[in-house]
């Protein structure tokens, strides 16, 4: 499939069959899956509709009932370039037909390696354009009209317009036979139609020179189009290449051999060396290294990961050797999952592609119905020539035809898409691109999502001791503890280089601290009101504890034989790169705010450093009503890291969730941030933005070149070439802008 028509022809034509329901088409993707109930229809006559309107068509191998894969039109003998594809088999997307009585079975792996979309037909890898059926049809309607133009300047035009006549019915046989089809099926205002007819008119008015050029330049239009279709698969088919086609397995012996990455089991053990590709999702079980995640993620900076980490298929191993326990199966992988995503957002369609959608339901028939005027009215009541008026309508039906219109927003959102996909940005089809591009707020959940999600050593605080008697002994009491604000004091002593002091008989006192015996001496790391219990709190600490807890720490008092030592104060201190998202956002005219569940001086003092507006000690349904109360105004952007804040998320015009690859990350928002960086929301917006900026553009390249040339062709300044080739070159324009985006860098700050 070359473009947005090609998939809607489809699904026009497979959804008018008695008892198919469910259609669904990704041009992408180039799948098809429907439900067939009844049995009205067979899996073999849709076979044969999909085959008639001119698309190869071939079964994924993953089921037992089919699953197509849809080629270029045209390419009916191009089987033997076909590929073999592995099911989208996951729970909600189901892309196969299915058919009453049958069931999925298991089949061997295939080359796909478990990836949907990691393979594709349009024109298949290896095989160049003019291998194609499209690609041959160019060739040989090239090669007549040459030689009809050798004809005519050798033997003269008589004998040059039978050449004309014989390359235009010859290379016109495919479109008109796909047009009928696709008649046959409901569809009559097709361009296959459209083209049929202005042909044959020329034919008829003895324009057979014209109507022979006017079929090349549209093969030519077509092979442009499914070349440029065939660049937008590319960049997810690049995804898909990132996983290895091989891994290194460990048997519970510990020997080593090479296996199918598209076969690990859940639980195998692999090896994966330095310099390698990590061949799935896994923990790591053994050894330390860089891991290298920017294919997957975007994340330019590798990280350092040890054992009990989690790793994703397709990033790479850097420093040393791990041993790899495989969490995730292939058709399951991050990789995997993040192309099923980008595919099955081509299907949620944007409010102005849904427009255009309706618009051109009614654009085809009134263009029809204008060219049928142009040809009767001036004849019959101005006495005009019948050939020039049928010439000019015939003009008017191919300058109308809306195949730029129509592909003009899909192909942009299918290059944003691909485009964001590379760099961590997933945004489930136009629908959120477009909500994105116009929001005007954008709300954040403070723990985790602007802030680490756990508490770090902010000061040390010294009443009658030293910073590192402080430190150590508050060390001491906390070995051995998970507690997060524990482990806080101990990360602080490592990066000091402090060694805890021993202790004996740690234990916790609820609502109160922790006491241990440190060097024979009673000592505590607690609360400031139980400091005042033991009589250790002074007015110097008080005044100190006040200022810190303005400024949203918590102080903890240690105390060591009855002696107050000092103050440690703790916060979950917001990401390095919090401050300049919210500064990004507020440049592009975007408001910020904080919803957060935590006390109102903790979330004043976080919003403060940050510059942005708070609402604070929420609940999780006082955030869903706050997102509501904001949505229902200037709709609302609300990002949060897709687990605790699942119900804002929902609530929001556009929720965004910031996970590594995690599954509610990918699955349960309407997109998701893959590097958890928040400098990835104000890029999500530039990207939404300047696809919105594109599509804008194609409209008004598209509506404006037929304004110009339908307005051209009724006063006969142009003809039936210049029409089609005016159809045609406005159909590569806004595809060739679409493809800009591919390249589009959301780092750009203008």
């Amino acid at each position: 499939m070359d473009c947005a028509g090609c998939a809607s022809k489809i699904s026009g034509a497979v959804g008018r069959m008695p008892g198919v329901t469910d259609v669904k088409v990704s041009m992408i993707g180039e799948s098809l899956s429907a439900t067939l109930s009844g049995g009205e229809t067979t899996k073999a006559a849709l076979e044969k509709q999909v085959k008639a309107l001119g698309y190869t068509i071939k079964e994924s191998a993953h089921k037992s009932v089919a699953a197509p894969r849809i080629g270029s039109c045209c390419d009916h003998d191009h089987g033997k370039h076909d590929q073999d594809h592995k099911g989208h088999d996951h729970s909600g997307h189901d892309h196969s037909s299915k058919a009453k009585g049958h069931g999925p079975t298991q089949s061997p792996a295939d080359k796909g390696h478990g990836l949907p979309g990691h393979v594709h037909e349009g024109v298949p890898a290896g095989v160049s354009w003019y291998q194609t059926g499209k690609g041959r049809l160019v060739i040989v309607t090239g090669a007549l009209l040459a030689a009809a133009w050798a004809v005519m300047f050798l033997a003269g035009e008589q004998l040059a317009t039978w050449a004309f006549i014989a390359a235009c019915l010859i290379g016109l046989a495919p479109v008109a036979r796909r047009a009928f089809a696709a008649a046959r099926a409901g569809m009559v205002f097709t361009i296959e139609m459209l083209m049929t007819i202005a042909a044959i008119g020329a034919l008829f008015i003895n324009a057979a020179e014209e109507a022979a050029l006017v079929v090349f330049l549209f093969a030519v239009g077509e092979v442009l189009e499914g070349v440029a279709a065939t660049r937008a698969r590319a960049s997810i088919k690049a995804l898909g290449d990132l996983v290895p086609t091989r891994a290194v397995v460990i048997s519970d012996t510990g020997a080593t051999r090479e296996a199918d990455a598209a076969t690990l089991p859940v639980g195998q053990m692999v090896l994966v060396r330095p310099g390698d590709r990590i061949p799935a999702d896994g923990a790591i079980v053994e050894g330390v290294s860089s891991i290298d995640e920017a294919p997957v993620t975007g994340e330019s900076v590798p990280k350092s990961k040890g054992v009990g980490e989690g790793v994703f298929a397709g990033s790479i191993n850097i420093d040393a050797a791990l041993k790899v326990r495989v969490t995730r199966a292939a058709a399951d992988n991050t990789i995997a999952r993040i192309i099923r995503l980008v595919e099955e957002a081509q299907e949620a369609k944007a409010p102005t592609e849904r427009f255009i959608d309706r618009f051109s339901r009614i654009y085809m028939p009134a263009i029809v119905g204008i060219a049928l005027l142009v040809v009767l009215v001036p004849p019959l009541m101005f006495g005009g020539e019948w050939s020039t008026w049928i010439y000019r309508g015939l003009a008017l039906l191919l300058i109308g035809c809306p195949c730029a219109l129509v592909i003009s927003v899909p192909a942009s959102i299918a290059s944003s898409l691909s485009a964001g996909a590379k760099r961590g940005l997933l945004m489930k089809g136009g629908v959120v691109m477009e909500n994105a591009a116009h929001t005007q707020f954008v709300a954040f959940d403070k723990t985790g999502t602007l802030t680490v999600g756990r508490p770090a050593v902010t000061d040390v605080v010294t009443i009658s001791g030293s910073e590192a008697d402080t430190i150590a002994v508050a060390a001491g009491i906390e070995q051995g503890s998970s507690h997060p604000l524990a482990e806080a004091i101990l990360a602080h002593a490592k990066t000091s280089n402090i060694a805890a002091r021993a202790a004996a008989g740690s234990r916790a006192i609820p609502g109160k601290g922790v006491t241990a015996d440190v060097e024979g001496k009673p000592a505590y790391v607690s609360s400031p009101r139980h400091a005042a219990e033991l009589g250790a709190w002074t007015d110097e600490a008080r005044a100190r504890a006040e200022v810190l807890e303005k400024d949203g720490k918590t102080a903890v008092a240690i105390i060591h034989g009855g002696m107050l030592l000092g103050l440690i104060a703790m916060r979950d201190e917001p990401r390095e790169d919090a401050k300049a998202a919210i500064a990004e956002l507020k440049d592009l005219g975007i408001r910020s705010i904080m919803l957060t569940g935590d006390n109102a001086r903790t979330g004043a003092a976080i919003a403060r450093s940050l510059g942005m507006e708070h609402r604070a000690e929420l609940m999780p349904d006082d955030k869903v009503t706050e997102i509501k109360k904001l949505a229902a105004r200037d709709g609302i952007v609300m990002v949060g890291d897709g687990i605790n804040d699942a119900p804002a998320l929902a609530a929001a015009t556009v929720g965004v969730a910031m996970g590594s690859g995690t599954q509610v990350a990918l699955e349960t928002a309407d997109a998701a941030l893959l590097r958890s960086s928040v400098t990835d929301v104000p890029r999500m917006i530039r990207l939404a933005r300047a696809t919105m900026g594109n599509i804008r553009t194609n409209i008004t390249v598209a509506l404006g070149l037929k304004a110009v040339f339908l307005v051209t062709s009724v006063f006969g300044y142009t003809g039936l070439w210049v029409a089609i080739l005016a159809d045609t070159g406005a159909t590569v324009l806004v595809t060739l802008n679409a493809l800009r985006l591919l390249a589009f860098n959301p780092d750009t700050k203008a």
